[in-house]
């Protein structure tokens, strides 16, 4: 996962969600001068400094890396666009969020190009029209979308619908209010990446995900914050193993 060197609260969210999820042995790679921040805030995380953009290149090139995360808090800057691209040219699982669906603005089908392995695509209403122009309502612009893309797309909202690029689509019920809270979308994110770690298809990693997020969410009730989530997380997957 990468983490940005000024909004980290955002990586540090999705990182202890994705481990909450189950990702067993979870990184945060971020720049050196935001390393402190990282390794004084986490514990069971690992933080990895990168001294400059090009140190993430060997990090990705570790072949026991079984999904990747990038964009919250990362920075609408090339080096997100880069390390983005770089991380799909890995042909392994990759979660997209905020700056790294947002800085791909003004060339998206550069972004479409490069999705050729498993990818899941988590915009709210305002990135994904930075990107996508697709018409009609909500369930049908996010299936244009993924077919378009060939990601597995999660258009966020209160009605959150999630699509495959082979027409499955599914619309989240269980989306209570407080999930309106900054944050959350991030947690979502590593929520969906712990799942992929763990060698869950994209459309079924990210359909659980929002579910489990939304379950999470109802079980605290008001007064939610982003950062309660993560810790949210055991009881939901307990409930979900008594109905196996």
């Amino acid at each position: 996962m990468f983490g940005g060197p000024v909004m980290t609260g955002a990586a540090r969210m999705a990182a202890r969600a994705a481990a909450r999820a189950g990702a067993g042995l979870t990184t945060i790679a971020a720049p050196e001068r935001a390393w402190a921040v990282y390794a004084g805030a986490l514990t069971s995380i690992m933080v990895q400094p990168l001294a400059q953009p090009a140190d993430l290149a060997p990090l990705l090139a570790d072949t026991r890396i079984t999904g990747m995360l990038i964009g919250p808090g990362a920075g609408i800057t090339a080096d997100t666009r880069a390390h983005a691209l770089a991380m799909l040219g890995t042909g392994r699982p990759v979660v997209l969020d905020a700056d790294a669906i947002s800085v791909f603005k003004e060339a998206p089908d550069d972004l479409f190009a490069a999705i050729t392995g498993p990818c899941v695509m988590t915009p709210h209403e305002g990135e994904f029209r930075r990107i996508f122009s697709e018409a009609g309502d909500k369930l049908t612009r996010t299936r244009a979308a993924a077919c378009l893309s060939g990601a597995v797309v999660v258009l966020k909202g209160s009605d959150t619908v999630v699509a495959a690029p082979d027409g499955r689509a599914v619309i989240n019920t269980n989306a209570p209010e407080t999930l309106a809270t900054a944050g959350s979308g991030d947690v979502l994110g590593g929520i969906i990446l712990g799942l992929l770690t763990q060698g869950m298809e994209p459309f079924l990693a990210a359909s659980a995900g929002v579910w489990m997020h939304g379950a999470a969410a109802a079980a605290f009730g008001p007064g939610l914050l982003a950062e309660d989530l993560p810790d949210l997380l055991p009881p939901v997957l307990r409930g979900l193993q008594a109905l196996v």
